[in-house]
């Protein structure tokens, strides 16, 4: 994945701290916000695992610090839920003045919750997914439940969560107590994946099911068997992360790349809009490439001198190998290292283009048959072909 620190502004003018994860090898299809639970931050080991998920599925994913949490600016105490709402707007709003308009929306326990309500506000919004989510906001008050007494006498109190202490206003309880989840799932039209744990301590698996039954179709459930509700195992959000990859890529248009159908050994196409990233046809395989940040590409795949020296390298390679075989040498591994630079030559003050190949052979041969294999490697049909006569016929197509 390629990672970048983010920054956005709230409805206050305060600056929201978030990370956006793009696809390592393509511009992303589509772009995803998500939400994270009760006073966590962006940088919980779930959230990024099921965000590593869905770059590698090709979506862009935006987390960030709500108000007041993380890095980002503002008092927790003066935030309310109606608030963390607001800044997933913003969030969106963010994305597609900047990128693209986010399809899908993914919230966490209380994040979920805050999610279904964004994607009401959220036009761009096809498809919204909850993990561990209430049926109620007002389910949050269970986790300071004891101090409830003292936050209506006082007007706030503070609770401790996880080893942290933060300070609950009436404010935040009145307006948790004032949501109605399950009245705003019956009127939203958009695809819900529900995900949920059966042995769920924190929020209970009945929330899943009324959230379902609310909602309309197309609507679906999994259950994420012998997870807790922060999915601390590696191995449960890493699952989830590739079940709403999955899932969201039925909802969500994805372009389709080009066949490249030809007749031709190899195919090269580059739109107008996409700089130097050029998709590639070679035999039946599809790879791309492209050129560094600092050449002006955006170093989604080889660049052509370096596919040029990989040809050198493989065949080199396959060369030596089937030499070796065929005279039952002992060649366990041969390591073929190319680079290219222009150099020049000096007799006619004229640049020329210089491949160093390097060979780390491994295995019981002596020096005789290691300085065999070095003739053999200038024989490599590719080192023919680079260093022989080259004729190239260019026209254009009927």
């Amino acid at each position: 994945m390629s990672l970048h620190k983010v920054f956005f502004k709230n409805n206050d003018g305060q600056n929201l701290s978030g990370r956006l994860e793009l696809p390592i090898d393509r511009h992303p299809h589509n772009f995803v916000l998500f939400a994270h639970c009760f006073t966590c931050n962006k940088h919980l080991l779930a959230i990024k695992n099921i965000s590593r998920m869905l770059t590698a599925a090709g979506f862009g994913v935006l987390r960030f610090d709500f108000t007041g949490l993380g890095e980002s600016e503002g008092d927790f105490s003066e935030t309310t839920f109606s608030g963390n709402v607001e800044d997933l707007v913003a969030a969106a709003v963010f994305l597609e003045e900047n990128y693209k308009a986010p399809t899908v929306i993914i919230g966490h326990s209380l994040g979920g919750a805050a999610v279904l309500f964004a994607a009401s506000k959220i036009q761009s919004i096809t498809a919204v997914a909850t993990i561990n989510a209430p049926s109620d906001p007002n389910h949050v008050q269970h986790l300071f439940k004891s101090s409830l007494k003292e936050i209506k006498n006082n007007g706030k109190a503070i609770v401790n969560f996880g080893g942290r202490d933060f300070t609950i206003t009436q404010k935040f309880v009145n307006d948790i107590a004032s949501k109605s989840l399950l009245e705003v799932v019956k009127k939203l039209k958009k695809a819900i994946l529900i995900i949920h744990s059966p042995q769920d301590t924190i929020v209970s698996i009945d929330n899943a099911e009324k959230i379902y039954q609310a909602a309309n179709h197309p609507k679906s459930f999994v259950s994420i068997d012998g997870a807790d509700h922060m999915l601390s195992k590696r191995e449960d959000s890493l699952y989830v992360g590739r079940v709403i990859a999955s899932w969201a890529s039925r909802y969500v248009i994805i372009p389709k790349e080009n066949s490249l159908s030809s007749s031709h050994q190899v195919v090269a196409s580059l739109d107008a809009d996409e700089g130097l990233t050029t998709q590639l046809k070679l035999g039946r395989h599809y790879i791309t490439a492209d050129e560094p940040k600092e050449a002006g590409g955006n170093d989604f795949g080889p660049a052509p001198h370096e596919l040029v020296g990989g040809g050198l390298a493989a065949c080199t390679a396959m060369t030596l190998q089937l030499y070796a075989r065929l005279k039952k040498w002992d060649l366990q591994n041969i390591t073929v290292h190319v680079s290219h630079k222009k150099i020049t030559e000096t007799e006619t003050n004229t640049f020329l283009d210089q491949f160093d190949r390097i060979l780390i052979i491994k295995g019981n041969l002596d020096q005789q048959q290691k300085n065999r294999l070095l003739e053999i490697a200038n024989r490599c049909p590719v080192h023919k072909t680079l260093t022989g006569k080259i004729k190239i016929n260019t026209k254009i197509a009927d």
